[in-house]
């Protein structure tokens, strides 16, 4: 009685189109969700009720979005709604994560065996290096161009041979003949890689119509959230898993597509409404979020591109302060002025310091303004900082540590059989993985096997047949010896921190480097030592369990709890939301881009000021530089165009030279006085 008490106060709760959308269950339905208009609540809130008041069970429920934040946030506002028999089953997942579930259902069905390897992008750029230089005799410095081509083809569901065939010019021949081999490869190794997680299944739905079938009878209500950032392959298999039901929601917004140059396709809500004749459409236009001034310059700026959908943004939170333009003379002079604002804000005001963010088209404006919050002593956060385990010197420490711990772990194999170097080439390696797949055997096992001398020979068999007993006779070590000292027996063993040192771009990389391996082994060591007290018995696997569950929980409070500046781009801001915004260097060539200008694409630029101007709840600052620093010279910077399509009411200008005196000395004595309480006078 409690629970459908409460699905009824979250239907109470919701506006008259955010009901609407929850309602509408039969048939395609698109809801056009602008910034802060409750699009979470409308999805939660509808699994909910398609459970509660319609009828369907969870484990016929999908929703899939694009992070695992995101999902891991959906669901458990969903879960809090239902019992714990209402969700069982439910599945609330990124795309990749179903795509990588219906593979390890059908794996059989694809010529994959079970457990197999996934390969991240530095993995997969790994081994098109190796093709480069070892297959087809190039330089290595194609590799990236290389890597990205093939995964725009996986996108767009184009095999190698055909994107053989339709190549036009010199580099998209090379990328071609690497994406032969680099599949070739992907299957010896029984490994997919990331876009694979989406292609496969999507190929295998076109070629068993008994198979798709059946997993379409398992989806009985889809819901897709974002689904203007989907790609050719993503779109593909929303409309094969909604089948000849057509029971979805689809929520997207056109105005913050922003991902073009990862594969998204905005177009593909305008797609929607040719394959589906019967779409529903409900707009949501309230927004929770932004002050009446924010939306309006929003709803202004994007007004100016095309819309299949038009939508207007509208708030009863109040007009607010008006948007302050400030011009400064550089790029040091704006980080200054950021900095010292921020810091007279949170004195004078007593505001939380995570309440601020500063956004950027790119990275490297950060490094000024890092440098500047540094020496006003301001906390702050660079979002997207890297993990402990994301470094590569950990990844490769762990992939050994997981190989000793399981000889099955195909990935970890992978990673480190040619790290450091044994000239083991892909070639050698198929045949090793050739020879795994017909004895259904790991790749290590593989390497035991006598009949493996058939297939390889000369020094790539005898550096095989070292490395398979170097890490046997370590193994052996590890069953009456103490972990750590077996692990730094193995990393001396392979001169890993000489290899270190080679790989480095200075001593102090690589002295940071060897540091991180080092902090590595005294972590396993009183890991061991927590392990051993709760059971004599413990091994190195669970050990290495805990550091990595250490690590996640440690990145969760840090993003939780941290009261720091948030440092963004405007890629990574969408989603978010902060009470007080510094949008900078809205200056031609930066905001627009360079390239969006010379490949005349400002349409996507476009969107991305406007996902930035979005993310203020409260007050919006937008700082240009009159001159900037390029290649050691200072060069005259031009306003954004976007300036000029702001509407001029919503606008208060600083640094212009023709803002009124007393508004000048206004913003002088707040910051002197905020200076003096800092410094204690």
């Amino acid at each position: 009685m409690t629970i459908s008490l409460s699905i009824s106060q979250r239907l109470k709760s919701l506006n008259e189109r955010q009901l609407d959308a929850v309602k509408r269950i039969d048939g395609p339905l698109l809801v056009l969700a602008g910034a802060g208009s409750g699009k979470t609540s409308v999805i939660t809130t509808k699994i909910a009720y398609l459970i509660q008041e319609c009828g369907f069970k969870a484990n016929n429920i999908v929703a899939v979005t694009f992070t695992n934040k995101a999902a891991r946030e959906m669901k458990e506002r969903v879960v809090s709604m239902l019992s714990r028999e209402e969700s069982r089953g439910l599945k609330i997942s990124t795309f990749h994560n179903l795509g990588l579930n219906i593979l390890r259902k059908e794996y059989k069905s694809v010529g994959l065996k079970k457990g197999f390897t996934l390969f991240d992008a530095q993995d997969s750029l790994t081994l098109v290096k190796e093709i480069l230089e070892k297959e087809l005799n190039q330089e290595s410095d194609a590799a990236s161009f290389c890597q990205m081509t093939i995964s725009n083809w996986k996108n767009d569901l184009t095999p190698p041979n055909e994107a053989l065939v339709n190549a036009d010019t010199e580099e998209i021949v090379l990328a071609a003949h690497v994406y032969e081999q680099y599949q070739r490869y992907l299957r010896a190794y029984n490994a997919v890689d990331f876009d694979d997680l989406i292609l496969l299944p999507v190929s295998l739905f076109h070629s068993d119509e008994r198979l798709r079938e059946r997993w379409q009878n398992k989806v009985r209500y889809l819901l897709v959230d974002e689904c203007q950032d989907t790609n050719n392959s993503q779109y593909e298999l929303i409309r094969i898993l909604a089948g000849s039901r057509k029971c979805f929601t689809l929520v997207g917004d056109d105005d913050q597509s922003i991902y073009a140059w990862r594969g998204a396709r905005p177009e593909n809500l305008e797609r929607l409404n040719r394959d589906y004749q019967g779409l529903k459409l409900v707009k949501l236009e309230q927004n929770y979020r932004s002050t009446r001034t924010i939306l309006n310059a929003a709803n202004t700026l994007i007004a100016n591109n095309p819309h299949v959908y038009d939508k207007s943004l509208w708030s009863d939170l109040g007009i607010g302060d008006p948007i302050r333009i400030v011009v400064t003379r550089n790029e040091d002079a704006e980080a200054d002025r950021i900095a010292s604002e921020i810091q007279a804000r949170h004195l004078r005001y007593d505001i939380p310091y995570k309440d601020f963010a500063v956004l950027y088209r790119g990275n490297h404006q950060a490094r000024l303004l890092e440098i500047k919050l540094q020496a006003y002593r301001i906390p702050y956060k660079m979002n997207g900082g890297t993990s402990f385990f994301a470094r590569a010197e950990i990844k490769d420490l762990m992939s050994y540590l997981r190989l000793l711990v399981n000889t099955d772990d195909d990935n970890a194999f992978l990673r480190v059989i040619n790290l450091p170097k044994r000239e083991i080439g892909p070639a050698t390696l198929e045949k090793v993985g050739t020879l795994a797949n017909e004895h259904h055997i790991s790749l290590f096992d593989a390497c035991h096997l006598a009949e493996l001398e058939t297939r390889v020979t000369g020094r790539a068999y005898r550096n095989l047949l070292d490395f398979s007993q170097w890490i046997d006779g370590l193994r052996q070590r590890l069953v009456n010896a103490s972990p750590v000292p077996v692990i730094e027996q193995m990393i001396h063993d392979m001169n890993y921190f000489g290899w270190l040192q080679e790989q480095a771009s200075s001593p102090k990389a690589a002295e940071r480097r060897i540091d991180n391996v080092r902090f590595l082994l005294d972590s396993i060591q009183r890991m061991m030592e927590s392990a051993w007290e709760e059971d004599p018995d413990a091994e190195l696997d669970q050990a290495l369990s805990k550091l990595l569950l250490i690590d996640m929980l440690e990145r969760q409070e840090e993003e939780e709890d941290e009261d720091k500046v948030q440092l963004l781009t405007l890629h990574a801001s969408k989603g978010l939301e902060f009470s007080h915004v510094y949008l900078i260097g809205f200056e031609e060539e930066l905001l627009p881009h360079r390239n969006s200008i010379e490949t005349d694409d400002i349409e996507e630029e476009r969107r991305l000021a406007y996902v930035g101007i979005t993310r203020a709840k409260r007050t919006l600052c937008i700082t240009l530089a009159s001159k900037r620093r390029q290649y050691g010279e200072e060069v005259d910077c031009l306003p954004s165009r976007f300036l000029d399509e702001l509407p001029e009411e919503n606008l208060i200008w600083e640094g212009r030279g023709d803002e009124p005196e007393k508004a000048k000395k206004e913003v002088g004595k707040a910051s002197l006085s905020a200076l003096k309480r800092m410094l204690g006078r």
